[in-house]
């Protein structure tokens, strides 16, 4: 008994091969069509959750957004850096 994935597929590969070769253009127009209607499920509620009527609380997420009014920022604290008066400039003379 040979287990070998490839050899052990191999029939269902052939089959697939054959069935696009024949009907591939009748395949792909009824995978396209289940698709819309797969998009369509989906889109009007088909993957939630079936709920039961009694006593459930429905809570419904949202976001809520208030305005505040402009706030100054308090000032930065001044750090005092202490330096000579007397440097002019690059070339190293003074006043």
């Amino acid at each position: 008994m040979n287990l070998n994935p490839a050899t052990v597929l191999n029939p269902v590969f052939n089959c697939l091969h054959t069935l696009i070769q024949d009907y591939g253009v009748y395949c792909y127009l009824v995978f396209v069509w289940l698709s819309l209607g797969t998009i369509a499920w989906i889109l009007s509620g088909g993957l939630r959750r079936k709920r039961s009527q009694d006593n459930s609380a429905t809570v419904t997420p949202g976001i809520i957004i208030t305005t505040r009014s402009h706030v100054e920022p308090s000032p930065l604290p001044i750090i005092g850096i202490e330096f000579d008066q007397a440097w002019d400039g690059d070339d190293g003379t003074t006043n």
